[in-house]
């Protein structure tokens, strides 16, 4: 019995020593089309870390347990778990949500699938697909460049509410597959070369939405050749119905206290009104940059209010928003505005207000000087670059303008 028991101990210790710890390769089942996955696990017992890998980028988990052959990994900034079991050299489990979940297999000894072949067409650089979107856009932007690898791409697509985060793929004898799997959630498109020049992008895991099935891409100057229209610029896509009237907003904090645009600490400011949610990932990109600025700026009177639109369920708890001002250490004030299907509610001054994320910029009198819609993030360099730099000088424009004498007509 004792020889059993001893035996079994040891089993039980080995059981719960297996390794976890390495670079998982695999795929996730989404709308029943295999999306690649990379997950980076390092460090062992209470010291575990995992960060899904996205070429170069990563998205850490915020908790890493690994427990007898059970793997939980936490993104709290996004409410999502990973959670698999590890058997035969597999993790096998699902990610997502509460609400949906995706089917997901990683082996950790995997290999990166080759290039089909040479390329059958040189497609770097930028290009526009026409669209007919519901928010009233006629194209976006498509950059493509080379990725680390000879065999490889990486591409974004800039649409008016912002950009799809990198995307990163290879030839596959017919077409170009990219994609990601991040903390916010799997992409994957297709970019088929044509005879004409032209590129055909399907979204392939919206296969139930025509607008985003077999759209074309040409070069800008095709485009204009054509009498197409190019991307709408960000900051003509909202206005207000009243110029001449100040910017209102009163809304909750996560304590309960109410601030409005009435309080004194507004008073004779410059004021970005940014309206977002922790659920949207051009958000997340612009969370950061609207931090460095506050620090920036706020000793010569920036003030930067984030009106947070949730789902219900997060309204009641919100979790996620605390994760989210957490993760990027945001000391600007973030208020709880209300549901996402609320939004122009409890915007009622916004005429067509429907990009996450969306700016207001007030000047020190209170009134609207500039709106801009979406966010071009880190994925869309020069785009990124060219709107952080746009934003500072408007910021610093505004500042220089003199405090009103008074405030009376709020």
């Amino acid at each position: 019995m004792k020889l059993f028991a001893s035996f079994l101990l040891l089993a039980t210790s080995a059981f719960a020593q297996i390794p976890v710890s390495g670079t998982w390769t695999g795929n996730a089942t989404v709308h029943g089309k295999q999306v690649p996955v990379r997950l980076e696990i390092t460090g062992s017992g209470s010291d575990l870390h995992a960060a899904l890998l996205n070429g170069p980028e990563s998205s850490p988990a915020s908790s890493a347990v690994f427990t007898g052959n059970h793997l939980l990994l936490t993104f709290n900034y996004y409410a999502r778990t990973l959670d698999a079991t590890l058997a035969d050299g597999r993790l096998t489990g699902s990610f997502g949500t509460a609400a949906t979940r995706y089917p997901i297999s990683l082996s950790s000894h995997g290999a990166t699938p080759e290039s089909a072949g040479a390329h059958t067409q040189d497609i770097q650089g930028d290009w526009e697909i026409a669209v007919k979107s519901v928010k009233g856009e006629s194209a976006w932007q498509l950059r493509v460049e080379p990725a680390r690898q000879p065999t490889e791409i990486k591409a974004v697509i800039q649409r008016i509410d912002g950009d799809t985060g990198s995307l990163y793929g290879s030839w596959t004898g017919k077409d170009y597959q990219i994609s990601h799997f991040t903390a916010a959630g799997p992409a994957l498109y297709s970019l088929t070369p044509q005879a004409d020049g032209t590129l055909l992008v399907s979204n392939l895991l919206r296969a139930d939405v025509n607008d985003q099935q077999n759209l074309v891409a040409r070069r800008p100057a095709q485009a204009r050749a054509a009498k197409l229209v190019g991307p709408t610029d960000p900051t003509q896509q909202t206005t207000v119905k009243d110029p001449s009237a100040r910017f209102k907003f009163s809304f909750p904090d996560l304590s309960g206290k109410t601030v409005s645009n009435t309080d004194s600490q507004f008073d004779g400011k410059v004021v970005i009104v940014a309206i977002g949610g922790s659920w949207c990932p051009n958000c997340h990109d612009e969370a950061p940059f609207l931090e460095s600025l506050y620090k920036q700026f706020h000793g010569r009177g920036l003030e930067i209010v984030n009106l947070s639109f949730e789902e219900a369920d997060q309204l009641k708890d919100p979790t996620r928003l605390r994760a989210f001002i957490a993760k990027y250490g945001l000391t600007y004030t973030v208020l709880v505005a209300g549901e996402t299907e609320q939004l122009n509610e409890k915007i009622p001054q916004a005429v067509n207000l429907n990009c996450w994320p969306t700016s207001f910029f007030l000047g020190r009198d209170g009134r609207v000087k500039e709106i801009h819609a979406g966010f071009a993030g880190p994925a869309n360099p020069p785009a990124h670059e060219a709107l952080v730099k746009e934003t500072t000088e408007l910021v610093e424009q505004l500042l220089a303008e003199p405090v009103p004498t008074q405030n009376a007509s709020r």
